[in-house]
């Protein structure tokens, strides 16, 4: 077996983790020539170069970008094997995961997973945007992406838009459209009576303005009515916020109102939803998938995604396992 200088590995990772040489060397409690040592060896080695050098600007090189993701993976692995041997029950597990799910979903349920398996020691990476799916990120992840062979994916929830406003100005609309019947909050409103109130957007959702509402609209073969009012949030997590403080009619999902108490604060809108398209997966390296404790957080995702209403239970859609 040929091996490269084994000393040298937790030296790169620990460089190209923290972007330094001389934080590395602070960490690993040795000198910053030494750091320098092991990875000009390991660069004579590999005989490629897996940094670039500008000044104080140290970048990885594609090659070093490669090798990281193989080495950091190898090292994870030994780490948790030396830890099943020795008798650590405990699972530390980075999970990188969208914001808002972890708002309003995810860390609502956390007392429930400790509960039930208090050896899993859970760090929570918030993610605004679709996470690069790597060890370097995380261990595993919340994703609406399949693009990496190298991972299985286990399907949480499809996502669907509907549109909700605050239970006092639901009394407000009924008054307005003269809808204060016992039957009025079962009769369909049409898209030009919604119109007729401020529309709160989210501008993520489609990346472009009133990009939700408009979809909304087209599920219909509409256009977004000319004289309708749009107020534009940068998140959902804020367009919900303004709809609880009676700002208007804002689209949200299934799991921003499953599990928060002011989810009572809420009505759902007699309308028709739209399907955006997403699906959220649970996503973990599949040269990890004997590793106890991701597999014990996967089990315990579905499981609450089953209760929570998200998915059925015989959307069983495992991949790559």
């Amino acid at each position: 077996m040929k091996l490269p200088p084994l000393k040298a590995l937790p030296v790169f990772e620990a460089v190209a983790r923290l972007n330094s040489f001389s934080h590395a060397a602070e960490e690993l409690a040795v000198s910053q020539s030494a750091v320098s040592h092991q990875i000009k060896q390991l660069e004579t080695y590999l005989g490629e170069q897996l940094f670039w050098r500008s000044g104080r600007t140290l970048t990885l090189t594609d090659e070093g970008r490669q090798y990281l993701d193989a080495v950091s993976s190898a090292l994870l692995q030994i780490e948790r094997a030396s830890e099943q041997l020795l008798g650590h029950e405990e699972a530390r597990i980075r999970l990188s995961v969208f914001s808002s799910f972890a708002v309003r979903w995810l860390v609502p349920r956390l007392p429930e997973l400790q509960r039930l398996h208090p050896q899993i020691d859970l760090a929570l990476e918030m993610s605004s945007e679709n996470p690069v799916l790597s060890d370097r990120v995380a261990d595993c992840f919340i994703t609406i992406h399949k693009d990496s062979p190298a991972y299985s994916y286990e399907l949480l929830y499809v996502e669907q838009l509907f549109p909700v406003c605050s239970q006092d100005y639901w009394q407000k609309i009924r008054r307005e459209l003269g809808r204060e019947g016992a039957d009025a909050d079962n009769e369909a409103l049409t898209p030009d009576e919604v119109a007729q109130f401020p529309l709160l957007s989210t501008h993520s959702i489609f990346e472009k303005p009133a990009g939700d509402w408009e979809v909304w609209y087209k599920a219909v073969d509409r256009d977004i009515p000319a004289g309708a009012r749009i107020q534009h949030f940068s998140h959902m997590l804020l367009a919900l916020e303004a709809a609880r403080f009676h700002q208007g009619i804002a689209l949200t999902n299934d799991y921003m109102l499953s599990t928060r108490k002011d989810s009572e604060d809420f009505v759902r809108l007699p309308c028709h939803p739209v399907m955006t398209g997403d699906e959220f997966y649970f996503a973990w390296k599949t040269s990890r998938r004997r590793e106890r404790g991701i597999q014990m957080l996967r089990r315990w995702l579905v499981d609450e995604a089953i209760r929570g209403g998200l998915r059925s239970s015989g959307d069983s859609n495992s991949e790559g396992i």
